[in-house]
């Protein structure tokens, strides 16, 4: 099968060429060649980049350069300004952009953005106007993720990280499928497919994370795997599971059949991103 991690971010050092507009719990830098050899050594095939907000915000020129370096393996996707009243000029451009596969909004509670943000509806509309899916990260307002696809029937939404708050550091929450109904619920959009990425961050036990499977099968239930996009969220998740860690449970568990597997860790990724990865 072919394996595509749906979740991805990689970057430089912090230097003044590049500077980061904050320092997370992340490695140093994980690069794009250091990137495609972490996949190489598990087995990955391909991942969806997705330009580092924490690190470049809007600026996702890095992303532009690894994917030129790494074609074959890599596609990319870029953050959006909803205040930026020329944004659908923005997406125009991005089309244009070898590897582009993606737009993504982020709709934290910490944007304090109000869920019927103009801004938003024009991301929305421009999504549609030049084919691009829209992720969006909900992941504790999954409301106004909820409202905004309500809101735009035409437009390909998928629903970062599960839509469920992750942990940065260990351990997981007491409860940490609390927001699991609202997930389920939004499975009745047709216009929204979900990442299963960082999954193994919410687990309470030791690895190979054993408690993710019996919420992660209601998930499977309600969505189907065909809009089910399994991913690492890499390196994001660093300071909780490794690479290795985040890639061999959905690869060695029994609970999926090699069916499910398939369209799980790949299939349901390039048929929501319209690319698969190729050697070159």
């Amino acid at each position: 099968m072919t394996i595509i991690d749906s979740q991805v971010h990689a970057y430089e050092a912090n230097t003044p060429k590049r500077p980061w507009h904050s320092v997370p719990n992340w490695p140093d830098h994980v690069t794009g060649d250091e990137m495609v050899a972490a996949m190489d050594k598990v087995g990955v095939d391909g991942a969806i980049f997705i330009s580092a907000f924490s690190l470049y915000r809007y600026d996702a020129s890095y992303a532009v350069e690894v994917q030129r370096a790494h074609p074959g393996r890599l596609a990319i996707v870029k953050p959006l300004d909803p205040d930026d009243p020329d944004v659908a000029d923005v997406v125009a451009e991005w089309k244009k952009t070898p590897g582009a596969v993606g737009i993504r909004v982020m709709l934290r509670k910490e944007e304090k953005r109000a869920t019927d943000d103009p801004g938003l509806d024009r991301i929305a509309r421009a999504a549609v106007r030049y084919d691009f899916p829209l992720n969006i990260l909900c992941w504790d307002n999954l409301d106004a993720g909820i409202a905004l696809i309500e809101r735009h029937p035409d437009t390909r939404f998928i629903v970062d990280h599960l839509g469920i708050l992750q942990p940065r550091v260990p351990p997981a929450p007491p409860e940490p499928w609390t927001n699991l109904p609202k997930v389920l619920e939004l499975a009745r959009r047709p216009n929204a497919v979900i990442k299963v990425s960082g999954a193994c961050t919410l687990s309470r036990q030791p690895y190979p994370f054993p408690d993710i499977w019996d919420p992660l099968a209601r998930i499977f239930d309600a969505w189907g795997f065909d809009r089910c996009l399994w991913g690492t969220d890499w390196t994001r998740a660093f300071a909780v599971v490794n690479y290795e860690q985040a890639v061999e449970p959905f690869l060695k568990t029994d609970r999926l059949t090699d069916t499910e597997r398939a369209m799980l860790m790949g299939g349901a990724c390039a048929k929501a991103y319209r690319w698969s990865p190729k050697k070159v």
